[in-house]
């Protein structure tokens, strides 16, 4: 029968690692809206977005046109150590769930870091250094980015200062070692050692922090510190664009096997993980190939496609950074202190939320103790213990699969298993203790952050 015919796990081969990164945005019809500079309200240019970004990822973020993009041999060399990483049959799920649904999940978990994030923190270190530059500066909300970049910075021997969620410093002080161990300073985010973050812990006295905090006092101390420049990992084009080797080696395992997936599922905070898994499928879909229903899952305690406003809006809470037009909670958003699960920035890609806007892919969202009860059920039945983040992902595919049981029909499922959830034992305690609760915000809630987006004609 075809189950026996396909093995647990797909390797590509090593000569199979993509040489090219895939840019979906240059078969988009209607592009991702540019970047503004909040005092003109002009797309920024190139010369503006230097002092801050590396002169090779401008032009990255910027290109709109190149389909595929070349990955620099000293990348690829790096990518070897982990990469490809392996496509996996979750057999055992399906028996648990007793589906006839076939569920695949591309697990990005196979590294140091624990993460995907690496396949973006190693592109961006990369070109750092050959611009000469000292060193990067970087905010991280559950760590695994700071991570990622540490690791990075340490291949290439640059300095590595990361702002970290101060939720997220307090909860996860062995993500926060790894980043020390591999040589980055880590501050917890807002701190007192940056204009804006003291001006943040006035205007919020006791605040646990955001990621549009940490984003502010990187930014400020990259553009005001001779040598370095900001990076980020996630939002960005230039990062989905690094983070398209998920899908490119997800699609080629799934030809080589003869299969098609009907639904592509990816957890979404700012967008990296799930703009690279379903990047080449999107592309497909754009040019009228192929035809696939793509799902965005995000935390119902930080909704910023399925509640969210598709407006321009400050990308960090210090409003010291370009308006990008996104699904936006505001970038006033801080998410409740219960929030254990990631995926905490209040607004998403540019180039997803203009995909979700045009009816290309659907969002939802799910409360914590679901995802962690999926995430349960998964470890369990699968032998990995899941991010919570990449358990987002995982709920809804348990959930698509036992609709499949209730129907007979026999859909096959892909998910992004982003990364292993070993530093996020303080969110799994709080679940196993039965002391973790979920908090959907209100109307009124998200009506705060809405009230704080920039007022100009045609944006709110």
């Amino acid at each position: 029968m075809e189950e026996k015919k396909i093995p647990y796990k797909t390797y590509l081969d090593e000569s199979e690692i993509p040489t090219k990164w895939y840019n979906v945005r240059a078969d988009m019809k209607n592009k991702p809206a540019p970047l503004l500079n909040p005092g003109t309200l002009q797309p920024m240019t190139a010369e503006e977005l230097y002092p801050v970004f590396c002169e090779e990822l401008v032009a990255q973020e910027l290109n709109n046109t190149d389909a595929y993009i070349d990955i620099p041999e000293e990348i690829q060399t790096f990518y070897k150590m982990y990469r490809p990483s392996p496509l996996i049959r979750a057999y055992f799920l399906e028996k648990a769930l007793d589906t006839p649904a076939k569920i695949y999940y591309k697990f990005e978990g196979n590294n140091t870091s624990g993460s995907h994030k690496l396949n973006s923190a190693i592109a961006q270190a990369y070109y750092a250094k050959k611009q000469g530059l000292k060193g990067v500066t970087t905010e991280t909300g559950a760590g695994q980015w700071g991570t990622a970049l540490s690791m990075a910075c340490s291949y290439f021997g640059l300095d590595c200062k990361v702002y970290m969620v101060k939720v997220s410093y307090e909860q996860k002080p062995f993500r926060r070692e790894v980043m020390r161990t591999y040589g980055a300073s880590v501050t917890p985010s807002p701190s007192t050692s940056t204009a804006v973050g003291r001006k943040i812990l006035e205007d919020h006295p006791g605040t646990t922090g955001s990621l549009g905090c940490a984003i502010s006092e990187a930014v400020e101390v990259a553009t005001t510190t001779e040598g370095y420049r900001y990076v980020l990992g996630s939002v960005l084009n230039q990062v989905l664009l690094h983070q398209s080797v998920i899908g490119l080696e997800s699609k080629a395992a799934l030809d080589k096997l003869g299969v098609k997936p009907d639904i592509i599922i990816g957890c979404a905070g700012g967008g990296s993980n799930l703009g690279g898994l379903i990047a080449p499928f999107m592309g497909q879909k754009l040019r009228g190939e192929a035809d696939y229903r793509i799902i965005a899952v995000e935390p119902a305690s930080c909704p910023s496609f399925t509640r969210g406003k598709f407006a321009y809006d400050f990308c960090d809470t210090g409003m010291v950074c370009p308006l990008a037009k996104m699904y936006t909670l505001g970038s006033g958003f801080i998410p409740s202190a219960n929030h254990a699960g990631g995926l905490r920035y209040h607004g998403m890609s540019s180039t997803l939320s203009q995909l979700y806007h045009d009816g290309l892919m659907e969002a939802t969202s799910v409360e914590q103790t679901s995802v962690f009860e999926a995430a349960e059920q998964f470890a369990r039945v699968e032998g990995i213990l899941p991010a919570p983040e990449s358990s987002h992902a995982i709920r809804v595919a348990i959930d698509e699969a036992l609709k499949c049981k209730e129907t007979g029909e026999e859909k096959t499922i892909l998910f992004g298993l982003t990364g292993t959830g070993y530093f996020d034992m303080v969110a799994y305690e709080k679940f196993n203790d039965g002391v973790m609760s979920d908090y959907i915000p209100t109307d009124e809630d998200l009506q705060k952050g809405f009230d704080g987006l920039p007022k100009f004609p045609g944006n709110v």
